[in-house]
């Protein structure tokens, strides 16, 4: 890199940056640029280089330390480990570079901010000097945007990441917030979000250089963290923090899955736990706090469910049906339900209720067996099924009786009629006891899980497997389960 003569200019630093950053599919780029490239709207390019050290020092502590060339101007920003939401810490510093040089980072200028504290904190646990990583190549369209409660810059960012050869196209609208209610800015994003089909995405383009930098296209499944609350928080507060934290679980795998392919079921599994963990604290802080909006818990039990059959079928697919086919039962197939079970599936399902298979016949199930009936009914009727695994004694108290046994009354109906076969899955720790052996084999129903797996092939030979087979937790609160034998 060329040397370099600069100086720091007069320019206001800002500590923290409020935006949402949003991805923008293919065939709505036109239809965005032209909504934003409005009368008011600026065309700037920026090309940038990001800074690190050989191992990763700045990376490692969430931090992105770059020199951006924004037109004619050069700027250093330093940003720092945010919330992993929408909020992190921000200095940025202008600079006076002469012309036809490319200007190094100098971490002195960012000295005496919180981001300059964590910058030299990092600085010093790495090892050797800062060396530009990888870069950016953009066109940003953007313009202030007024709306109820806030101001809004929209920034359309077109180009690329770059790394050595290596590039990753970027196509981007970010909302960030210049003044007024961070309420606002969620608000008016949604409606651009729903007008456009953009998908959130809290990776930054530091994450993403970075990855591309180490030729790495997916990052690692982002499990719960531990809770940090301020002394002698009040309900709102420990409300935000904890709500936060969830978020973050939930929106780091999420934006993997929606944006990128071939991602490992590790990431949906996470997912699940993070919403899970989100609706414990809704259903527990609800009635204390009129924050914590009943709809919430409605629309995020929606989610979920959808979400279960995805992650049922990933476990399916990974464990329980190469093993079976090892086993002998090479014919073992998901089939897809026809339109007609569609249809029936529909009616006796509550309406937030996935209809692919493995099926999820949600937790209603427990306390309506009309329900789980009237769902084996339809799966059993479906011409490409033949074998129905479900869950015959779903978790109870001692001494409860199961409510299976009306549904088992159904099955045994079914199994005259249809001649599909059906088979216990056992769905929790407490399937696993003597008594829940001794209850399948009662009603001669092939037990898939335990200590000894077995089924039946499209043959009608019993086939045997040793453990270990399905773990419990890949199939948690997964109604039904269903296999294929297209022998």
């Amino acid at each position: 890199m060329a040397d370099f003569s600069r100086a720091a200019l007069p320019w206001p630093a800002r500590m923290t940056e409020i935006e949402l950053k949003f991805q923008v599919p293919p065939e709505q780029r036109d239809a965005v640029h032209r909504a934003v490239a409005t009368r008011t709207a600026q065309r700037i390019g920026l090309r940038a280089l990001y800074f690190d050290t050989a191992d990763r020092a700045l990376a490692s502590a969430g931090l992105a330390l770059r020199v951006r060339k924004e037109g004619r101007r050069w700027v250093q920003t330093l940003k720092g480990a945010g919330d992993g939401v929408w909020q992190r810490l921000e200095h940025e510093v202008a600079l006076r570079v002469r012309a036809g040089t490319q200007p190094l980072a100098d971490p002195a200028l960012h000295d005496g901010t919180p981001a300059g504290q964590a910058l030299r904190s990092a600085l010093a646990a790495g090892s050797g000097a800062l060396q530009g990583i990888y870069g950016t190549q953009v066109t940003r369209t953007r313009r202030l945007l007024r709306a109820p409660g806030c101001l809004v810059e929209l920034a359309f960012d077109e180009g690329a990441l770059t790394a050595q050869e290596r590039r990753w196209p970027l196509c981007e609208l970010e909302f960030e917030l210049k003044g007024g209610d961070a309420t606002a800015l969620v608000a008016v994003a949604a409606r651009w979000a729903t007008r456009f089909g953009l998908t959130l995405d809290t990776r930054t383009k530091a994450e993403r250089g970075d990855r591309l930098a180490r030729s790495v296209r997916l990052g690692a499944p982002v499990k719960a963290q531990a809770l940090a609350l301020p002394v002698a928080p009040d309900a709102a507060t420990a409300l935000r923090a904890m709500v936060g934290n969830c978020l973050v679980q939930i929106l780091g795998n999420a934006s993997e899955l929606a944006h990128e392919v071939d991602t490992p079921p590790e990431h949906l599994h996470q997912l699940r736990v993070g919403l899970r963990r989100l609706r414990s604290v809704l259903h527990e802080l609800h009635e204390a706090l009129p924050q914590a909006r009943p709809e919430w818990s409605q629309a995020l039990a929606q989610v979920f469910g959808r979400l279960g059959s995805a992650r049922d079928r990933d476990a399916l697919a990974q464990t329980l049906l190469p093993a079976l086919r090892a086993a002998g039962a090479a014919g073992l197939q998901l089939p897809e339900f026809s339109p007609t079970t569609r249809r029936t599936l529909a009616k006796v399902l509550p309406h937030f209720a996935s209809q692919n298979n493995p099926l999820d016949v949600t937790g209603q199930a427990a306390v309506e067996t009309e329900m789980y009936e009237g769902a084996l009914e339809a799966l059993a009727n479906d011409p490409s099924v033949g074998l129905i695994a479900f869950d015959a004694f779903p978790p109870r108290l001692e001494g409860e009786t199961p409510w299976a046994d009306p549904v088992l009354r159904t099955v045994a109906r079914l199994r005259r009629e249809t001649g599909v076969v059906f088979a216990s899955v056992a769905m929790s720790p407490l399937a696993y006891a003597p008594a829940a052996r001794s209850f399948t084999m009662k009603h001669a129903l092939p037990f898939l899980q335990g200590r000894l797996l077995e089924t039946v092939a499209p043959d009608g030979r019993r086939i045997r497997l040793p453990p270990p087979a399905v773990g419990t937790r890949h199939l948690e609160e997964a109604g039904g389960v269903l296999l294929h034998p297209s022998g």
